[in-house]
């Protein structure tokens, strides 16, 4: 069973900035891909970057992210961290970690509880 744990989110002006983090524990292949998901309000949860265990990163194919977001692990401590710059309020959403991992890279699959980015204007 793998545990991911979140933290970094919090209330900021529109323009400000916030640091995400998220820590696994437990039995973790070293075959894995690290990220963070997001969800606003009545909206569908979306992919917004993740990061290959060899740190190949992917971001969402969406100019709402790119230039603004960067995501980056620790592969020592199993532990990925989104540097949110520039944050609009349509940024404000319920931001979930996620973990995929396995022999071959996909076999299990784990979410994080959630943590809440709110951007005001």
């Amino acid at each position: 069973q793998v545990q991911l744990v979140e933290s970094g989110g919090g209330l900021v002006q529109a323009g400000g900035s916030l640091r995400l983090s998220c820590a696994a524990s437990g039995i973790i292949f070293s075959n894995n891909t690290m990220g963070w998901y997001r969800q606003a309000p009545g909206k569908q949860r979306e992919l917004v970057a993740a990061i290959t265990s060899s740190k190949d990163t992917l971001y969402a194919d969406t100019d709402s992210v790119k230039g603004r977001f960067t995501l980056s692990r620790d592969n020592a401590k199993n532990t990925v961290y989104l540097q949110m710059n520039g944050l609009k309020p349509e940024d404000t959403g319920a931001y979930y970690c996620w973990l995929i991992g396995g022999p071959t890279g996909v076999e299990y699959e784990y979410w994080g509880q959630g943590t809440q980015v709110t951007v005001s204007s």
